[in-house]
């Protein structure tokens, strides 16, 4: 069986579950000139992203964490165990069809992404462990995440040869360019990091525009069925176990608080524009319909909840007892000399 007959089948699929009201996908069609145009945006928006990401990365500050993993070891396990377990749990049981469960696998396989990064100094986190773990995570996802795919899928009718691992290989690779090129200019050219994040923002925020404007323009009749209450429960629920569990499973591995609020952000926070990207480029427009709008979907629940995160934790920090601090002031005061 090649691509072409997987994909039709899982557009007929879709097609006979939502004759049956399952909420499936609708056929969606695409000029050929607009969809080109749109996915090129897509990729800027995802090349200038992971260009930004680099700028922030030292490679000393890298090599420590390597030398002592624990941190990173314990984020990984988190974000490539608790993501796409979750992401598979909420698609069986809210009994999804194929095209909206190999959306949700995909969003809950991937990476950790740079929002995680800001949540992370928000939230008074390791920003090095952070940035590390970032860059880990997208290395390791060129691996983790097709295996990943592979045997989540083997749990859905119609995805077993349906997931287009060389499409994602690639964007993966993609990712990781734009990354090595944003480090080197970090470490070579040190006095240029903060004007390529000056004029990388410029461009992403020009670039989000006109690609949020063409996506408009190509759903804006059945971009209804993105917003069903499956999807929204998924995108709702996703970021917010992703949240919870990375801190639990920190603090039962006995990090610190900070790397703890660190591991939770990481994990919770995923690569959204390298979602989207995959489910524009990598899939047909007649397969997954308006479903590639899902990531930001997701990203709306996403910094919603973690912006509830963070006041809760700077209240918790502003209203704290003052007798707290007080202890440890006078016990450095009584250790001085």
């Amino acid at each position: 069986m090649n691509v072409t007959e997987v994909y039709m089948g899982i557009a007929n699929i879709s097609t006979q579950g939502n004759v049956s009201g399952n909420g499936s996908m609708g056929v969606l069609s695409i000029p050929p000139s607009l969809n080109k145009a749109l996915n090129i945006f897509t990729i800027i928006i995802l090349f200038i992203t992971m260009i930004s990401l680099g700028c922030t990365m030292e490679i000393s500050k890298i090599k420590t964490h390597l030398l002592k993993p624990k941190g990173v070891a314990i984020a990984l396990v988190a974000q490539f165990g608790i993501m796409p377990l979750t992401a598979f749990s909420l698609a069986k049981m809210l009994q999804m069809d194929p095209v909206k469960a190999v959306t949700v696998l995909i969003c809950g396989c991937c990476p950790g992404g740079s929002l995680s990064n800001i949540f992370s100094l928000a939230i008074k986190g390791d920003m090095n462990l952070s940035i590390v773990m970032t860059t880990c995570s997208c290395i390791a996802a060129l691996v983790l995440m097709p295996l990943l795919l592979y045997v989540y899928s083997q749990g859905f009718t119609g995805l077993k040869n349906a997931v287009p691992y060389i499409g994602i290989i690639s964007a993966l690779t993609f990712t990781l360019v734009p990354c090595a090129i944003g480090i080197g200019i970090n470490h070579y050219k040190p006095n240029y990091s903060s004007v390529v994040k000056k004029v990388g923002l410029s461009i992403l925020i020009i670039s989000g525009i006109i690609a949020f404007s063409l996506s408009a323009l190509v759903v804006k009749d059945i971009i209804w069925i993105v917003l069903t209450p499956d999807v929204l429960v998924v995108a709702a629920l996703m970021p917010l176990i992703g949240f919870m569990l990375g801190y639990i499973m920190s603090f039962i591995c006995r990090l610190s608080p900070q790397c703890s609020r660190t591991v939770s952000m990481e994990t919770g926070c995923q690569n959204i524009q390298l979602c989207v990207t995959i489910l524009k480029v990598a899939f047909p427009p007649q397969v997954i319909g308006p479903m590639f709008l899902f990531p930001l979907v997701y990203y709306i629940f996403q910094c919603t909840e973690a912006l509830i995160l963070t006041l809760c934790f700077r209240c918790h920090q502003a209203f704290k007892p003052p007798a707290e601090d007080g202890v440890d002031i006078k016990q450095e005061v009584v250790k001085q000399p």
